[in-house]
């Protein structure tokens, strides 16, 4: 697997404005289409806030280290805001991560995304780097409390990990969208922030049951609550016995319900958001639809349970909702429609092959 030329023009150059654009869809494809929606410094806050985060994650995900080599590299990357030796540590420190290219391309030039980050304005770079530290702070934690790899025990403890790692996202982005966009006053922002972390809680839960299998095999992580398995007579290691999977499957329960619980809470979010900041609700429409695609499938299948499977909905289906989604955002009703459709079965137009 080789860089796309964008990406390997853009560090030839250093050139750190085209290579965070360039490297984006290469880690994200969803909030890559979203992200190019956002106007001005709005969009640039929000790509560099991903980006951060994305490095974050993946030194958290990262193989094979010693969980207290991946602390030290937490504690350079916080530190890295303010302190340049600290950023040179960071990353000369993230030199001999393994995984996937893309993201340890953007993990290894972090130099870029920080040179670009210090564009935006001051109380913008305050906005991200307060919820990037917050979300920082919670994978140092629980990389250190599991230092043979993830194990979460409880409900509580997968809420506080969801927290950390996708509810400061939701706080993040309602933060920015207050900040940046003039038909989101204080009223409405007060609206927002009582379903923000729902919204961003709800797209990680379905990623986390959808990809069961993914972070057992792949990043020795196992997010399901190993009370939840107990309680179905299975444990976490045993999550993918074939000869438990209805066990397993029943154990997950819980978390489906929750998953159509902060979905529900999620769609309000996104209606709460004014017409007039269309851009602000294309950004959302998308992950959102997808995520109620995938948990509609996710109901019905076992995949996720079994060595090497995952739930993924088709590409058509993809693009259906991301041509409708986009045709029909700046209406509450016919969002409403829409995921109520897609709720049902798989939404699919005839002229997106």
């Amino acid at each position: 697997m080789s860089l796309p030329a964008p990406v390997s023009e853009a560090l030839a150059r250093r050139d750190a404005a085209r290579f965070c654009a360039a490297i984006l869809p290469a880690v994200s494809r969803t909030f890559a289409l979203g992200i190019k929606a956002l106007p001005g410094d709005l969009g640039q806050a929000v790509l560099d806030a991903y980006l951060l985060c994305r490095i974050a994650d993946t030194v958290e995900d990262a193989p094979g280290i010693d969980p207290q080599v991946k602390a030290a590299l937490f504690d350079d990357f916080l530190a890295a805001f303010d302190s340049p030796a600290a950023l040179a540590r960071f990353t000369a420190g993230v030199q001999g991560l393994t995984g996937d290219l893309a993201h340890l391309t953007l993990t290894k030039n972090t130099p870029l995304v920080f040179a670009h980050f210090a564009q935006l304005p001051p109380n913008t770079q305050h906005l991200v780097r307060k919820w990037v530290a917050e979300m920082a702070v919670g994978m140092r934690k629980f990389v250190l409390l599991y230092p043979d790899g993830i194990r979460i025990q409880t409900i509580d403890e997968y809420k506080e990990y969801c927290y950390y790692v996708a509810g400061t996202v939701g706080y993040m982005l309602t933060d920015l969208w207050h900040e940046h966009s003039s038909s989101i006053g204080a009223r409405r922002y007060a609206i927002l922030r009582e379903r923000c972390r729902a919204f961003a809680e709800a797209l990680q839960t379905v990623n986390i049951l959808k990809d069961v299998a993914v972070d057992a095999e792949k990043e020795n992580s196992v997010y399901v609550p190993e009370e939840l398995l107990r309680a179905h007579g299975s444990t976490q290691s045993r999550i993918l016995a074939p000869e438990l999977i209805a066990s397993n499957r029943e154990a997950l329960t819980q978390l489906i319900r929750l998953a159509w619980h902060d979905l529900e809470e999620a769609l309000v979010y996104l209606l709460d958001i004014p017409r007039r900041a269309v851009r602000i609700r294309l950004f959302c429409i998308l992950p959102l639809l997808l995520a109620y695609a995938t948990l509609r499938d996710l109901v019905q299948s076992n995949a996720m349970l079994q060595p090497g499977g995952s739930v993924k909905i088709t590409r058509r289906e993809v693009k259906s909702l991301l041509m409708t989604g986009s045709m029909l955002v700046m209406s509450n009703a016919g969002v409403r429609w829409l995921v109520a459709r897609v709720r049902r079965r798989s939404f699919e137009l005839a002229f997106t092959d």
